[in-house]
């Protein structure tokens, strides 16, 4: 057992769980979180608390953030802001099929050494912008670079609300991208309308791929639709699943009405010979 708390960097953005150490963060505490360029200012959305897993993986708190981190924190924000709102204005002068996702920025020393300029775009080929990387450097007088997205990624650092009501998944816990097909979706009878499937990002939406397991389990025990079976309410053929409620809906021989039986309980003698049945 450990303490784990949760920051953000950005409000609704990304989770990250670290360990807390000595410090007990409250919500709304500004804490240093442990990156590569330096400690970083992130916010408490988790107050730190007990949980029942191993917390030596976790990366550790570097501290609390004082007025300096603060201040620091605020001149960062405000750097980012105005490399975005350059980059859009160059981009649009060069003419080229771009769009800005986000900015990453690195403060330098005193004297403006070290300092770095990422700026994270998605286009939808490759883009020559050799001379674009030279105007940004002379606007904002550092190193910059300029790195395409793909669809997933830029929909990860944008952030959003999916169909189901709530925060992208890549934007909060999901940390890697599975492979995704339209088997998925046709395995678990979801319209193949590439509205209804589709995230935000145009690709196949990933919590496909959480249900699926269950369904393959289902399909593989429950007996087809079409197939003849014995229920406790009687004789009838199956016609619909329901996989969430590990169950399936039979049309009874005696009146034709309908019941939902669980799938342990239903039987199929005779499932080899009705095959070829289509409901």
């Amino acid at each position: 057992m450990g303490m784990l708390c949760a920051v953000s960097f950005n409000r609704y953005g990304r989770l990250y769980y670290l360990d807390p150490g000595e410090l007990r963060p409250q919500v709304g505490d500004k804490v240093l979180v442990p990156t590569d360029d330096g400690p970083e200012v992130a916010e408490c959305v988790w107050a730190a608390q007990w949980v029942g897993e191993d917390t030596d993986g976790f990366p550790k708190l570097a501290g609390m953030a004082g007025e300096e981190d603060l201040r620091r924190d605020e001149a960062l924000r405000r750097r980012k802001a105005e490399a975005k709102v350059a980059a859009k204005r160059l981009i649009r002068a060069h003419g080229l099929p771009m769009k800005v996702v986000a900015v990453d920025h690195v403060l330098g020393s005193a004297d403006g050494s070290g300092e770095r300029t990422t700026v994270y775009f998605t286009a939808p080929h490759r883009v020559d912008f050799r001379s674009l990387v030279r105007d940004l450097g002379a606007t904002l007088h550092c190193r910059v670079e300029l790195r395409q997205l793909s669809a997933r990624d830029s929909a990860r650092v944008q952030g959003g609300i999916g169909s189901c009501g709530r925060d992208l998944c890549c934007a909060t816990f999901l940390t890697d991208f599975e492979p995704v097909t339209i088997r998925m979706a046709k395995d678990q009878d979801l319209p193949l309308n590439p509205l209804r499937i589709s995230g935000a990002c145009g690709r196949l939406m990933c919590c496909l791929k959480y249900e699926h397991p269950l369904y393959q389990k289902f399909q593989e025990s429950a007996p087809p639709v079409g197939t003849r079976v014995t229920t406790p309410q009687g004789d009838g053929r199956v016609v619909g699943h329901s996989v969430p409620r590990d169950s399936v809906t039979v049309r009874l021989d005696a009146d034709g009405s309908r019941c939902s039986c669980s799938r342990a309980s239903v039987c199929a003698p005779r499932q080899a010979h009705d095959q070829h049945y289509s409901p």
